[in-house]
Order: structure tokens, then sequence, then C-alpha cells
């Protein structure tokens, strides 16, 4: 019967010190609190499918979500230098990873989280944010489909590094 207990008890300190490893490993990465149901970033040893959306013709991988009180929040992990507010190209990334949840768990995120290396910013997914990022998805498309769409950018270093560079007739470089 005293070998039982001591497996219990050995049982039992294991598992408290994966819990404890995996709370430090999430404060590592800048998470709030709440449990990690996808990860993409390979950091969890796994990575997922991506959330995909029929309504609204697009797929993507937030870095993480968390279930916070069954509230389900996309987390976008930047590693750029951190901005005193978040870009806006950033932003827009964060509310398509709100749609895509809204679509894929069917509950809508209040908010979702841009985590850059010196801090954290809480994006309200409002429906003027949901607008503004379906009026740029049309205007990618309407783009995407016209004849002559003019490079935007004027940066050598971002051209050298684009997919479309090669079938490009603007490339810098």
């Amino acid at each position: 019967m005293g070998g039982w207990i001591v497996v219990f008890v050995a049982l039992l300190a294991a598992g408290l010190l994966l819990l404890r490893q995996a709370a430090r490993r999430q404060r590592q990465i800048g998470l709030p609190q709440g449990h990690v149901i996808y990860a993409d970033t390979g950091a969890w040893d796994r990575v997922e499918r991506p959330l995909f959306s029929r309504r609204y013709r697009m797929a993507g991988r937030p870095d993480y979500l968390l279930d916070d009180d069954g509230e389900i929040v996309p987390v976008e992990v930047k590693s750029s230098k951190t901005p005193s507010q978040p870009y806006p190209s950033h932003v827009l990334q964060l509310a398509a990873y709100c749609l895509l949840v809204e679509e894929a768990y069917d509950v809508r995120p209040s908010y979702g989280i841009i985590r850059y290396p010196d801090r954290t910013f809480a994006v309200d997914f409002t429906t003027h944010l949901e607008a503004w990022l379906l009026s740029t998805l049309d205007e990618m498309r309407h783009d995407a489909n016209a004849d002559d769409v003019p490079r935007s950018h004027d940066n050598p270093a971002q051209c050298a590094a684009c997919g479309y560079r090669p079938a490009c007739d603007q490339s810098l470089v």
C-alpha cells in the first residue's frame, strides 16, 4: 500500500512541475492568463491548421488562441520594434483573426492581442474595425483583379523579399 502513495506523490509532483513550467513559458512569451487552445509558432511543439472562412474567402494562422473563461482571444506576436501604437497593418491582421475565430468557433471575440517585444496591446474588435477590415479586403480583391496596379513601396529590401518579385514588371531589384 505504501508504494502506491509514493507513486501518487511522485505523479502529483511531476504534474505540478509541468503546470509551473507551462505558466512560466506563457509569461516568457508575454501571453495573458488563459488556456492556450491553438499555437502556430512552433514554440509549443505543434503547428495548427489555418483557420478558414468560406464566407470571407480568407484563411489565417494566429500565433495563439487563448480560451479566457469561454472567450476565445487571438494573439499575434511581433518581433519588430515596439511602436507607441500598434501598426495599422497589424491591427487589420488581428481583426482578420477575430473574424476567422468568430466563424470557426461561432463566438465573436471582443478583443485580440498584439504582443511586441516591449509592450502588449489589447485591441477591441468593434463593428468599426470589422467594417475597416472588410473594406480593405474588398479593395485588395479589386486591386488583385486590376490589370495595372502600381507597386506600393520604394523600399528595395522589401522588394527583394517579395514573393511576387519574379513576376513583377516593376521590381526595384
